[in-house]
């Protein structure tokens, strides 16, 4: 048993097939501190590692054991939270890769959860028209989720997501030994996308997930690689079918345009983006029960996983009217009209601009009292 456990929490090597553009997803305990991580990854001898105030005092010091002394290496601290993903935090890398004289080959690493790796590799887009980066995810959400795909940017205040770039990084570093130190509300919004994956693509995954539910609110090592590992690899293989999002990717953003919505509304920060999510898949699926497409039963395994995994399933009190403005302005409408992805079933979703109004209203307006 105990040789089974440690190849279960041997590294692992995905990759994200985009031809030129291609690269690893490496995933495992440990990664943080092996300077095989980053050497193969460093073209240049210039490294800017982006952090932030709650990351950098845990990490920073051992990524820059592990590049080791032979690179030139600048470091730059963010504020902490989704409410500092902005342009002007973005403004403020290129300013300090300016001043130290940065060069097209210098490497930028991204230490940090989502919105790190989000400002972290539009910076690297936009800098010198590119330069390389690297990925090392320290949120559950952040390594299942966005430092794969190549979707980089920041909030505006009247959107998510709003302004940014396709942008791939040259590897992810996915240390599962970081879980250790997150707070449970930030692992516990992680979960939202693992079970996403499942509700999306892969119906056997959701139903492991259903079983393995209480190993992974205990955070259990050799589970929580297992989860990763599928997670990543169900995004991989979307992504490499559709980097830019023209068709099979936008399945990806199930319960996201109810979930963006939130988060703009409620103010950056106030939920977090795994919570946002959570309650928009509630959401997604009450409003794909009410349309005829999916079976209530399915929809109430659903909102049940994400109860048991400590996730919130009823939205906040907001104006209705308010929330449809804020789904109409995100990203994913297409010609003014809202487009949602929805569900057929557990493992099936869709795209679709088929969307009836009085269903809709009827699901923003249930709240806490949702069909399923």
């Amino acid at each position: 048993m105990a040789a089974d456990r440690e190849d279960t929490l041997a590294v692992q090597t995905l990759a994200v097939d985009l031809g030129d553009r291609a690269y690893p997803i490496h995933i495992g305990p440990g990664l943080i501190d092996r300077p095989e991580s980053y050497r193969p990854y460093i073209r240049g001898r210039q490294v800017a590692i982006v952090t932030n105030t709650v990351v950098g005092p845990l990490y920073l010091e051992r990524v820059r054991a592990a590049i080791g002394s032979d690179h030139v290496i600048d470091c730059i601290e963010l504020p902490d939270g989704e409410a500092h993903k902005t342009l002007a935090q973005w403004a403020h890398i290129l300013d300090i890769l300016l001043a130290r004289r940065h060069s097209r080959s210098t490497t930028l690493i991204a230490l940090g959860g989502g919105v790190v790796g989000d400002l972290t590799g539009f910076a690297a887009a936009s800098f010198q028209r590119g330069v390389d980066f690297l990925q090392v995810p320290t949120t559950l959400l952040a390594q299942v989720d966005s430092s794969v795909g190549g979707k980089t940017g920041v909030n505006h205040p009247l959107g998510k997501n709003m302004i940014g770039a396709f942008y791939q990084p040259r590897a992810v570093i996915a240390d599962t030994s970081v879980f250790a130190t997150l707070p449970p509300r930030e692992y516990r919004a992680g979960l939202a996308e693992v079970v996403k994956y499942g509700i999306i693509r892969d119906a056997s995954f959701f139903d492991w997930l259903e079983q393995a539910a209480p190993q992974l609110v205990a955070r259990d090592s050799a589970t929580l690689m297992q989860a990763v590992r599928r997670s990543c690899a169900i995004k991989a293989e979307v992504v490499a079918a559709d980097e830019r999002e023209a068709d099979l990717r936008a399945i990806l953003n199930f319960g996201h345009t109810f979930g963006h919505a939130l988060e703009t509304l409620s103010g950056y920060g106030t939920l977090l983006h795994g919570e946002a999510v959570a309650i928009g898949m509630v959401q997604a699926a009450d409003l794909s029960v009410r349309q005829g497409l999916l079976d209530r039963d399915a929809a109430g395994r659903l909102k049940a996983l994400l109860t048991t995994l400590g996730l919130p399933v009823a939205a906040p009190a907001l104006p209705q009217a308010a929330v449809l403005e804020a789904m109409g302005a995100d990203k994913k409408a297409v010609n003014g009209r809202l487009r949602l992805i929805l569900a057929t079933g557990i493992g099936n979703v869709f795209a679709t601009e088929d969307i009836d109004g009085e269903s809709l209203q009827h699901t923003l307006a249930a709240g806490s009292r949702l069909c399923c």
